[in-house]
């Protein structure tokens, strides 16, 4: 059955494979071509990362262009398989990775700790993905716990970007201008009414942060701290040769076992920090399809869990990524979903959606007049990215907790996670759930301070 002959409450087209359903571009699903030329211009926070992997890694400009386009490639893997969703990184947990990383000394070992890394948090994924023990897992863990790593991913976010070397120290105008523009595009309350009122700054609200990486463009190099960029035409090159002598296990060889049980704190705080990622994708997707009754769609973290899981462990021997293989970007999840509620004129299928934006943003890493277009503000971007994540991490992390105990055990593992590490983080937090709460160690309490835990409480009632 092709794409057009969907009937009213069906779910699109695939074949069937195992706990996956295959979907592929013009035949199961419509190619939505707003998505993809979407999908064109925001293939350029996609290229933000490069910056990450030049200062953590040090590889050259088409080294890490090459982890990208392969990263890429297996973004297309969620909807080819069956899971409605934009894929991205592991956003939060980017600064927790680049401190555990930053222990070992540049060169191999530091390119050995990042394989490990990935992969062990890959075949993490996988075991639970197939097992299903996702949701037990995350739910052994103290709400003072999860509040605290989510707290402390959002507060090393932030300092990433204002510590001394960061990346404000390089582009203190350019990103207290373009930030300021961001926040007002995206968590302004005034901006929101005011976007449902003009269908010019409605579309604007659609493309995210890709208007301020382009105003950034110009206000870099006009207060000199970034070139004007030199267009360039024709295909980019990426070099995978050297990536794959050089930086992964064909060149260095398989990292020591204990590269891989040192990482595990750090493995497991990216895995909550991810989880709850799995957790906002269902709930955006179940929000779209009760607007769209006239297609079944289904959500199944397990399936999400073997499909990034197959990208960190094979990322992991390919092309080592210090943003990790997530389940969700976000702000385009949104963005696909506010499009998919409009109807089945605007969008015949979810599946269409994501997939032909992810399509685009891959036909845009090999166009080299949209690289070398923001090649010169990747820092930019980067910082826009850290910051904007590390606000809406706060906000997630102080909501997981649920009462006025669990936010200051919370703060004080956040506080010790961003300056010692992961490791001590976990330790420093099972010390003090366990002197605080005793034998409630895993229920902790709920002391109303949370409306989210009032409205609960009478729902139980």
């Amino acid at each position: 059955m092709k794409w057009k002959d969907r009937k009213f409450g069906e779910e699109s087209p695939y074949i069937p494979a195992g706990p996956f359903k295959i979907r592929l571009p013009f035949i199961h699903y419509r190619f939505e071509w707003p998505d993809y030329v979407q999908g064109l211009l925001m293939c350029a926070v996609d290229l933000s990362a490069i910056p990450l992997l030049i200062e953590l890694l040090g590889m050259p400009f088409e080294v890490a262009l090459a982890i990208i386009v392969l990263n890429g490639l297996f973004y297309l893997l969620h909807h080819l398989l069956g899971d409605p969703a934009v894929p991205g990184w592991i956003t939060p947990a980017i600064p927790l990775i680049m401190l555990y990383c930053q222990q070992f000394p540049e060169g191999p070992e530091r390119v050995h700790s990042l394989i490990a890394f990935q992969m062990t948090l890959g075949i993490l994924s996988l075991f639970l993905g197939a097992t299903g023990l996702a949701s037990r897992v995350v739910q052994l863990i103290p709400a003072a716990m999860k509040s605290g790593v989510i707290l402390g991913a959002g507060f090393a976010a932030i300092i990433s970007v204002f510590q001394i070397g960061g990346k404000f120290d390089d582009f203190p105008w350019t990103i207290t201008i373009a930030i300021g523009i961001g926040f007002y595009l995206l968590f302004s309350k005034h901006f929101a009414t005011f976007q449902n009122r003009n269908p010019f700054w409605g579309t604007i609200a659609k493309l995210g942060i890709f208007p301020v990486i382009i105003i950034a463009v110009v206000i870099a190099p006009l207060f000199g701290e970034a070139a004007w960029p030199t267009i360039q035409w024709g295909i980019s090159s990426p070099d995978f040769i050297t990536l794959w002598n050089e930086y992964t296990v064909f060149g260095l060889g398989f990292p020591p076992l204990m590269m891989f049980i040192t990482g595990l704190p750090t493995v497991l705080a990216a895995y909550i920090v991810l989880f709850g990622d799995v957790l906002q994708t269902k709930a955006l997707v179940e929000d779209g399809a009760a607007v769209r009754p006239d297609e079944k769609v289904e959500y199944s973290p397990s399936r999400a869990h073997l499909i990034f899981g197959m990208r960190n462990s094979v990322m992991s021997i390919l092309g080592p990524d210090v943003t990790m293989s997530g389940p969700l970007w976000s702000a385009m999840q949104v963005v696909m979903i506010e499009r998919f509620k409009k109807g089945r004129k605007a969008m015949d299928s979810i599946f269409g959606g994501v997939g032909s934006f992810r399509w685009g943003t891959n036909t845009g890493l090999f166009l080299l007049p949209i690289v070398s277009l923001v090649e010169p503000i990747l820092g930019v971007a980067l910082a826009l990215t850290m910051l904007i994540q590390g606000y809406a991490s706060v906000k997630v992390g102080i909501l997981e907790s649920r009462s006025q105990r669990d936010l200051g055990i919370a703060g004080i593992i956040g506080a010790v996670l961003c300056i010692k590490g992961a490791a001590w983080g976990f330790a420093v937090g099972l010390l003090l759930c366990f002197l605080i709460y005793g034998k409630d160690f895993f229920k902790g309490e709920v002391d109303d301070t949370f409306i989210k835990d009032k409205i609960t409480e009478e729902d139980m009632s």
